[in-house]
């Protein structure tokens, strides 16, 4: 009696612990039949032209006195063949503690910078409507960090602020380090967001060179049509010759309700390279029928228009239809999303 007394009791008090904790399952199936036209037309299936693919694992603890323990496991995953490239968490792996103080967290995951100003990118930052500004294979930018820890403050009459130390973890330290800075404001149908990144040898594409960007954006939401805009300008330099470059990028987009489930979309987008006249334009036309709270229908149509030398190719395009001797290309997918 007195061991069926015991058990009894630990199992008690193990319920009691585990209904002040949780863990959630998570993620988001989205693939799309594609055609890209460029020096080839090349036709097939994209992964994720709404939204990442993704599989993830969230939980929560509550420590008492409104202080509470959290960590996120997410993983990118590749619909069209059932593979994940080698599934790992490299889309978000952080533990952290939050409170009244805000959230203080540990690990890989997107920067407040990013968090801050990719926003006002109606395409999401994915499918080849979306913009090139945050793209690493066109602009060497990254969002995430390795080794980071990031302190986000609570919301105060709207404004909000992240900020972000990523450790280079190297003989010296400056080597591969990154340090970032977002500030926000949401107000109604007001959003603004400020951001800037400066990552020491290896944000870039070669690797050889510092990055230095900064980026502001906003938009205002009328109802009947929501606004949007965003300007990002990026530094390179040469860590070995001290000589640098800057691509500026800037986009205006508009997005407005179609019925009870649709929503229309447009973007332009401008990329200029400082040291040169090479420069792309990109026109971005898309649809999003919503059946429900987590699955959606989708249309996107993108033109891009290199002129004197660039080379920017549409975001996720296959890399086998290339650019036209006057330098453009052209895409159109129609695809589903189902977050789950």
């Amino acid at each position: 009696m007195k061991k069926s007394l015991i058990a009894l009791a630990a199992v008690a008090a193990s319920g009691a612990a585990f209904a002040q904790s949780s863990v959630t399952v998570y993620g988001v199936v989205d693939t799309s039949i594609a055609v890209v036209k460029g020096q080839d037309t090349v036709s097939g299936m994209l992964n994720s032209g709404a939204a990442t693919s993704r599989l993830g694992f969230r939980g929560v603890e509550d420590l008492g006195n409104g202080l509470k323990a959290n960590f996120v496991l997410e993983g990118q995953v590749d619909p069209d063949d059932g593979t994940a490239g080698g599934f790992n968490f490299r889309r978000q792996s952080t533990v952290g503690l939050a409170g009244s103080f805000g959230e203080v967290r540990l690990g890989r995951a997107l920067t407040a910078s990013y968090n801050a100003v990719s926003r006002y990118d109606m395409f999401g930052t994915v499918g080849l409507g979306s913009t090139l500004a945050w793209s690493s294979a066109e602009t060497g930018y990254a969002n995430r960090s390795n080794n980071m820890i990031s302190y986000i403050s609570p919301k105060f009459s709207g404004f909000g602020v992240g900020i972000d130390y990523g450790f280079g973890e190297q003989k010296e330290n400056r080597t591969a380090r990154y340090a970032g800075i977002g500030a926000t404001y949401d107000n109604g149908p007001l959003s603004l967001g400020l951001g800037y990144d400066k990552a020491n040898n290896g944000l870039s594409v070669t690797g050889t060179e510092d990055l230095t960007t900064w980026q502001l954006g906003g938009s205002y939401d009328l109802s009947v049509v929501k606004l949007a805009a965003f300007y990002k300008e990026t530094k390179y330099k040469e860590i070995a010759t001290g000589d640098s470059e800057k691509l500026k990028t800037w986009n205006l987009g508009v997005s407005a309700p179609v019925g009870a489930a649709g929503v229309v979309k447009a973007a332009y987008n401008h990329y200029k390279l400082s040291d040169s006249s090479a420069k792309a334009q990109q026109f971005s036309l898309g649809y999003v029928h919503n059946l429900s709270k987590r699955t959606a229908l989708y249309g996107t149509y993108a033109f891009l228009k290199n002129k004197d030398g660039a080379d920017f190719a549409l975001n996720g395009a296959f890399t086998g239809a290339g650019l036209t001797d006057s330098g453009k290309q052209q895409g159109l997918q129609v695809g589903v999303r189902h977050a789950f």
